[in-house]
């Protein structure tokens, strides 16, 4: 008889996962929402007692040709000067990386200006900045071909080097620009449900915004699979995001999902695989435009919601303490029977 293969062993459940949480020192269901979340970390890690090992954050920057076009209320330089603040330590996510011990890579996937060498960036661009979508597509398919695989390999070493929890973030001016062409063009749902105020545009930018996401729409009117439409319209960052969610499909690990941006490559990266759906865990609802619709659309529910817009990794990293308690308590929590502790009566 041959042996038996990882894929030939018996899965966990949800139900051996529930039964485990019932009979541990507490009422049952009386963690809430906390219970439903552990049950996911151990579907994803494919275990009863779930351990998280070398939380590793990505934050993928990339210029996008868009933003010449007046999409957003700041200048395309803002997206390399914030590439070197995350290098240099001073922005959000590394404060809140540091508190809670997340590893932090930070991604240069295709930033207009070239930041120069530093030890702690991981250079990958594949271009200058994506091109002008309104009037030619975003990037070839090979560069679009060539920014999932630069993000699959990337989550692939970080699962290779042990880690099983990826968390990803985003930074790049134009991108909610991006982001919202390509939910508008994977949904049908309008531009005015897709589109936002992004870093804070007034009325007038919000309606200039709108009007050249319509023209850039009327460009290829007709339908595209998940990958024409990237290449059309998307991002080098959030296509390498979209590649590295594509691994978590065949890896015992979680992907926790930023705010809006990443929230759409995670759609993206489910149509193209829906396994990648049961590794997903949405930190929280931002307060960009179609977030809220679209995390109902993919049908899950965010740990939080603090009305944040940042980006950069920001809300999955403030979500990871939850993530990480959940684990703990399905792990570390003892049972009736061990603890000595009576059940409830039957």
């Amino acid at each position: 008889m041959p042996a038996l293969t990882d894929q030939m062993l018996p899965m966990i459940t949800n139900a051996t996962l529930q039964r485990r949480l019932d009979t541990r020192t507490k009422p049952q269901g009386s963690l809430g929402a906390l219970e439903t979340l552990a049950v996911r970390i151990g579907l994803a890690l494919d275990t009863e007692t779930p351990v998280f090992r070398a939380p590793q954050m990505f934050v993928f920057a990339g210029d996008h040709g868009i933003a010449t076009d007046g999409v957003s209320a700041y200048p395309q330089s803002v997206t390399s000067q914030m590439l070197l603040n995350y290098l240099h330590g001073g922005a959000a996510i590394n404060v809140l990386a540091r508190q809670h011990g997340i590893s932090l890579r930070v991604v240069d996937a295709g930033v207009a200006s070239d930041t120069g060498e530093h030890p702690s960036l991981v250079a990958r661009a594949i271009a200058r900045g994506t091109r002008n979508f309104r009037v030619e597509p975003a990037m070839t398919q090979a560069q679009c071909t060539q920014a999932l695989d630069t993000g699959r390999a990337l989550a692939q070493e970080a699962l290779s080097a042990g880690s099983n929890a990826l968390l990803f973030g985003e930074m790049g001016i134009g991108n909610t620009a991006c982001a919202s062409m390509l939910l508008h063009r994977r949904t049908g749902w309008s531009l005015e449900d897709c589109v936002g105020r992004g870093t804070g545009l007034d009325d007038v930018g919000l309606a200039r915004k709108r009007e050249r996401l319509a023209a850039a729409s009327a460009r290829r009117p007709e339908k595209l699979s998940p990958l024409e439409t990237i290449a059309e319209y998307g991002g080098f960052e959030l296509a390498m995001i979209t590649g590295a969610l594509l691994a978590t499909a065949d890896a015992k690990c979680i992907a926790v999902i930023d705010g809006f941006a990443v929230s759409v490559a995670a759609l993206l990266a489910i149509e193209i695989d829906p396994r990648v759906r049961t590794r997903c865990i949405f930190s929280h609802c931002s307060a960009e435009h179609a977030h809220r619709n679209l995390l109902a659309h993919l049908d899950v529910k965010p740990l939080l919601d603090l009305g944040m817009r940042l980006g950069e990794g920001t809300g999955a990293a403030m979500a990871w303490p939850i993530i990480d308690a959940a684990a703990r308590l399905m792990t570390e929590m003892a049972s009736f029977e061990s603890a000595g502790v009576d059940d409830k009566a039957s």
